[in-house]
């Protein structure tokens, strides 16, 4: 019995079969495409791989997105389920004004980040509050406090976002990438150490309150595909976990298969 993982987002299409849908499951495969070549999985990246018997998935791209991968999914014949936020699941209580409308992928990385600190916390021990941080092409920052309740997060635009409204806002930046420095002495370096630093002074920033708010100081837990180099910038201890989204996964479908309903 295999279990398929999928987490779309804005930009790329990553995917995970595991050997059972619950935590700490085996990692059999993986991989990740961008948007555009989707019709391409089932011929060639999913086309060898064993019959998973369940999926489960994240998608912020759209319907239309979906629809495509859906189509891919074919290949074996899988029904698909996709996680939409909930008030309460997967060890987290959303305190969202709306909990429907809060972002799948912040959801499921947060119920990740969370089953992690659990693990990770000893017998009788309280956990620990969490900053959750996703690094894509938005930024999103998620406040988790000790007893698992969502209690707020941040939207930011990412690295790419930043840089695009800057070109088209602004006369004569249309320079090349840069590198993130302490004293940029060039446009490049100092537009991408701009947005390093004002990413990553949200971070810091909801660190502080969180801390004052329950009285220890958070881990922040970090994934996405700038989240190595945005790490390296940061003030403050960071773990830098690129599975966030699968292991909220494999928890949610632990839960699905519990309730009888995978």
């Amino acid at each position: 019995m295999s279990f398929l993982a999928i987490d779309i987002g804005n930009t790329r299409l990553k995917w995970g079969l595991y050997d059972a849908a619950k935590p700490g499951a085996r990692l059999l495969a993986h991989g990740a495409v961008f948007l555009e070549t989707i019709e391409q999985l089932a011929e060639q990246d999913w086309a060898r791989l064993p019959h998973p018997t369940a999926m489960l998935g994240c998608a912020v791209a759209g319907d239309a997105v979906r629809r495509r991968t859906e189509e891919q999914l074919e290949l074996w014949d899988l029904t698909p389920h996709w996680v939409v936020s909930q008030p309460v699941g997967g060890g987290i209580v959303n305190g969202y004004d709306h909990p429907s409308r809060l972002g799948s992928d912040r959801w499921v990385a947060m119920v990740g980040a969370r089953e992690r600190i659990l693990e990770q916390t000893g017998p009788g021990a309280r956990p620990v509050p969490a900053i959750v941080v996703m690094v894509g092409t938005a930024v999103t920052v998620d406040a988790v406090d000790p007893d698992g309740c969502f209690i707020g997060g941040l939207i930011l635009p990412g690295f790419g976002l930043m840089l695009k409204a800057l070109e088209m806002g602004t006369a004569g930046l249309r320079v090349p990438t840069g590198d993130v420095c302490e004293f940029p002495t060039n446009t490049s370096d100092a537009l991408m150490s701009g947005g390093a630093c004002g990413i990553a002074g949200a971070i810091e920033r909801m660190h502080r309150q969180l801390q004052q708010r329950c009285g220890v100081a958070p881990r922040i837990l970090m994934s996405g595909g700038a989240a190595t180099k945005l790490a390296q910038i940061m003030a403050l201890p960071v773990e830098v976990v690129d599975t966030l989204v699968f292991d909220g996964l494999l928890r949610l479908a632990s839960d699905r298969v519990a309730a009888g309903l995978a």
